[in-house]
């Protein structure tokens, strides 16, 4: 199996950090219910769910999703982790964990690792599936209040051009026929300037001030656009059709669990105690001249950092 020059030093930060997490006895006990053996590695046993642990955080399946242990993605990570261990019982064997950047970098590992047991613990263990049925209801009310609009493009760059591009369909030509003829926008030109369906509040300002109460069949334009002098022609329009809560509940677990954290954040700030020393450095390097010694100085207090904002469900 080849890897790639970015991939590897990936790997040996991972490996290090299985090398500190992965000493003592092996054993055969799966680390979960239902958990199976899928591969060994010298005394070593690779579960399902080390595969599983791997491609969620890599952001190749989410959370709650299944992979499947026949799929080609499961075997191609199973790879990965393979590799992992290698790179880790080598580096172990050459004493490489022994040093102390060694031992800061695996603490820090540590601590991630830690840190996401604890959100695994606390956060993702409070979202219940009647949070979700909530804000999927939410989302489906304010989906049916919403329009979607298929439309087609062609983009001219004067407005001498595009004044000439409706003369022509005034005539009855075939606007997919004029926009792969005329139209510059070559995202859209080969396939008759089709746009698909949108919703006026995810469209560019002009475009949607220029469809704004357009009935379906109509040709809107020419208006001034960042690219160029448009033409649009209204294919459909229909209410918005939102997803299943299936295909939704991902993204609404990703919501929760944002929110989760940023509330957990929160409070866990709200009774430490954080000093953060380089603003202190950075308001001496700005004192003028005529400022007494650093020592007679009184240091401001220094604000906690706010926590990460979630970002807002769509």
């Amino acid at each position: 199996m080849r890897l790639s020059s970015t991939f590897v030093p990936v790997l040996v930060a991972m490996g290090l950090a299985l090398a500190a997490c992965g000493r003592g006895p092996s054993t055969d006990r799966p680390p979960q219910a239902g958990d199976r053996a899928v591969a060994t590695v010298q005394d070593q046993t690779i579960w399902a769910s080390d595969v599983k642990r791997e491609a969620v955080a890599q952001g190749l399946v989410g959370e709650g999703e299944p992979l499947d242990v026949t799929s080609d993605l499961f075997r191609r990570v199973l790879d990965e982790v393979i590799d992992q261990k290698l790179l880790a019982k080598e580096a172990e064997r050459r004493g490489l964990d022994n040093s102390a950047l060694a031992q800061r970098r695996l603490a820090a590992t540590r601590e991630r690792i830690l840190g996401d047991m604890l959100v695994e613990t606390v956060v993702n263990g409070s979202i219940s599936d009647r949070a979700v049925e909530t804000i999927y209801q939410e989302q489906v009310r304010q989906a049916r209040t919403s329009e979607e609009i298929r439309t087609r493009l062609i983009l001219s760059r004067t407005r001498a051009e595009a004044d000439a591009v409706v003369g022509i369909l005034a005539q009855g030509a075939v606007f997919e026929a004029v926009a792969m003829e005329r139209s510059v926008d070559e995202a859209t030109r080969f396939s008759g300037g089709d746009l698909g369906y949108s919703t006026l509040d995810v469209m560019p300002e002009a475009y949607a001030n220029a469809l704004l109460g357009k009935a379906a069949g109509s040709t809107v334009g020419p208006f001034q656009t960042e690219g160029g002098w448009a033409v649009l022609r209204v294919e459909d329009r229909r209410r918005e059709t939102p997803p299943t809560l299936e295909q939704a509940r991902p993204q609404i677990v990703r919501y929760l669990t944002y929110e989760g954290v940023r509330q957990l954040l929160e409070d866990l700030r709200g009774k430490a105690e954080i000093d953060v020393l380089l603003a202190r450095d950075a308001a001496r390097s700005q004192e003028p001249a005529s400022a007494p010694p650093a020592a007679e100085a009184q240091p401001a207090p220094v604000a906690p950092a706010a926590p990460p904002v979630a970002p807002k469900a769509s």
